[in-house]
């Protein structure tokens, strides 16, 4: 389970490089990107929240392995670095779809919009 979560997490943030890049995107991809991204998040803070909480016990006891103690300093550590780098793609991700829409409605406003009042 953890291999296919680790595929898919790889997968969704290659394609939001891709995005946040400036490769070309529909509105619909855009919001599903947008959504699983947050899931992604959601699920690394609680992996990590977790991971922290353990650590916090691990080291609260004398008599806890040091080997045990690394692992999951080590595993708090990738968590982190994780949770930045999804950070750093919603936020590619928002401006992306804030510089899509803005041409969007520059380019209805020069053409004129049917919907718009007709002189």
């Amino acid at each position: 389970m953890s291999e296919l979560r680790e595929r898919l997490d790889l997968e969704l943030a290659d394609r939001l490089r891709e995005v946040v890049g400036g490769q070309e995107v529909s509105e619909s991809e855009m919001r599903t990107l947008a959504d699983h991204a947050g899931g992604w998040a959601r699920a690394t803070e609680a992996q990590l929240r977790a991971a922290e909480d353990r650590l916090a016990q691990l080291d609260a006891d004398p008599a806890s392995p040091l080997a045990e103690i690394a692992a999951e300093l080590r595993r708090v550590e990738a968590l982190s670095h994780e949770r930045d780098q999804i950070r750093r793609l919603t936020d590619g991700l928002e401006q992306r779809t804030r510089e899509l829409r803005t041409a969007w409605l520059k380019h209805h406003t020069e053409a004129g919009s049917p919907s718009g009042p007709q002189e």
